[in-house]
C-alpha cells in the first residue's frame, strides 16, 4: 500500500521497526517537503517488499562502489521530474539512499546517502565516504554524502 508522505504532520508509518523511526520519518518528510516545494510533486513511498525491483536497482548502482547495505529496506519510491529519475530507498538502520539519474546522456547522475539523526555511520560506508552535516527543522541533524555514477543504469 502506498503512502503519501506528509511533511506537516510527520508520521512513522512504514518505518516503525527502525530504532530511529522518528528521525527517519523526519528525514523522509524533509525529502517530501523538498519535492513538493521545488517541483509540486507528492512524495509517495511503498513498502520495500512491494517494489523489490527498486531496491535491487539501488543495490545494483551501489555495487559500482562495492557497497552493499546490510540493513533491511523498509520503503522505496521512484518518480521522474523534469527529465530526472529519482529513486529512494529508506532502510531500517535510518539510512536513506537516493539515486539521481538524468535520462539525457551526459546529465547529472549521482547516489546520495543521508543518515538520520542519532544513527551511527553504517560499517559499509565508514571508510569510503565523508559525511557533511546540515540542519533540518523536520529531521534534526542530517549527515550526507554522495558519489557520481559512472556506469549506465
Amino acid at each position: 500500500m502506498s503512502y503519501v508522505v506528509d511533511f506537516v504532520t510527520v508520521s512513522t508509518v512504514g518505518l516503525e521497526s527502525s530504532p530511529v523511526a522518528d528521525a527517519l520519518a523526519g528525514l523522509r518528510a524533509n525529502e517530501a517537503r523538498y519535492f513538493k516545494n521545488k517541483y509540486d510533486v507528492d512524495f509517495t513511498t511503498q513498502p520495500a517488499a512491494e517494489v523489490p525491483d527498486l531496491v535491487e536497482y539501488v543495490a545494483r548502482v551501489l555495487r559500482e562502489r562495492d557497497v552493499t547495505i546490510a540493513s533491511p529496506a523498509l520503503e522505496a519510491t521512484e518518480f521522474e521530474v523534469e527529465g530526472v529519475r529519482w529513486t529512494y530507498v529508506f532502510y531500517e538502520s535510518g539510512l536513506s539512499v537516493n539515486v539521481l539519474y538524468t535520462l539525457e546522456p551526459g546529465g547529472k547522475r549521482a547516489v546520495g546517502f543521508k543518515l538520520s539523526d542519532g544513527m551511527e555511520v553504517p560499517e559499509e560506508l565508514t571508510d569510503k565516504f565523508k559525511f557533511a552535516r546540515q540542519r533540518s527543522k523536520l529531521a534534526g541533524t542530517i549527515r550526507g554524502s554522495y558519489f557520481v555514477i559512472k556506469g549506465e543504469y
